[in-house]
């Protein structure tokens, strides 16, 4: 590959993954992450997740090719060992915005945690979350009672937030899912679908007796008594995807797959 694009590679620790991966290093040059200029990525929709995550703590995030070799594989392209180099070059890329949870524990600690797709209040025990829910600053709901609630953004709305029942939200939507998860009180309560640049906070209103904890993608912070939730718009990571797989597509078809 002299002359094109420098690669590197991030595999997956599972066997499959790491199988493909000696058949690309085989085939095409590839260069350590700090000289790259695009990352493929081989695993499922979990580990891309994790390479993304990678991208935050770096000065230049890198644009990422990710190739199926999990399980549901939504934001990944189909893994083919052939034509890598004109794959990348008709890719179509999608920029995304991580959300930002500001947490703050029962004890007062203060901790800070990006998500790409969705920021989660979960119940701790059997008792269930009692959380006032604020937008902008204003009480728009005093006491949700319910499992807990979560913020998804449009890469994130056909994953957990799908399966509670919430929005599909188109990719260039501008928007965030607000969903309720078993609420329990109000019972008509369905969610909110609100602008990407609102602010979204929650108060857990009982966090002793009935804790809660605060999930940002796959990073815990248990229990918590206050949390605040908004686009980081400072921030973009770049997807890439064949054109003829590409995640806006995926997710308008997803409204009606059964």
């Amino acid at each position: 590959m002299s002359g094109e694009r420098r690669l590197a590679l991030a595999v997956s620790p599972t066997e499959q993954a790491m199988t493909a991966a000696e058949e690309l290093k085989r085939r095409y040059e590839w260069v350590p992450m700090g000289e790259a200029e695009v990352v493929v990525a081989l695993g499922g929709d979990g580990f891309l997740l994790q390479s993304l995550h990678a991208m935050l703590d770096r000065r230049r995030a890198l644009p990422i090719f990710g190739m199926n070799l999990g399980t549901v594989g939504f934001l990944m392209n189909e893994y083919s060992p052939d034509l890598l180099e004109d794959r990348l070059t008709r890719a179509k890329t999608v920029k995304v915005s991580p959300l930002r949870m500001d947490a703050q524990t029962v004890e007062g600690t203060q901790i800070s945690i990006p998500a790409i797709n969705e920021v989660s209040l979960l119940r701790e025990t059997r008792q269930t979350a009692w959380i006032e829910i604020m937008i902008d600053g204003r009480v728009v709901l005093p006491e949700l009672v319910a499992d807990g609630v979560l913020v998804a953004t449009p890469v994130g709305s056909t994953a957990y937030n799908l399966s509670a029942q919430g929005p599909i939200l188109p990719l260039e939507s501008s928007l965030v899912a607000l969903t309720p998860i078993s609420a329990f009180r109000p019972r008509r309560w369905r969610g909110a679908i609100l602008p990407d640049r609102s602010r979204v906070s929650f108060r857990v209103l009982d966090p002793v007796k009935r804790p809660v904890s605060a999930v940002a993608d796959q990073r815990e912070v248990r229990d918590v008594a206050r949390i605040d939730v908004s686009v980081d718009r400072a921030t973009q990571l770049t997807l890439m995807f064949d054109p003829e797989h590409a995640l806006d597509d995926r997710i308008a078809r997803e409204q009606f797959a059964f």
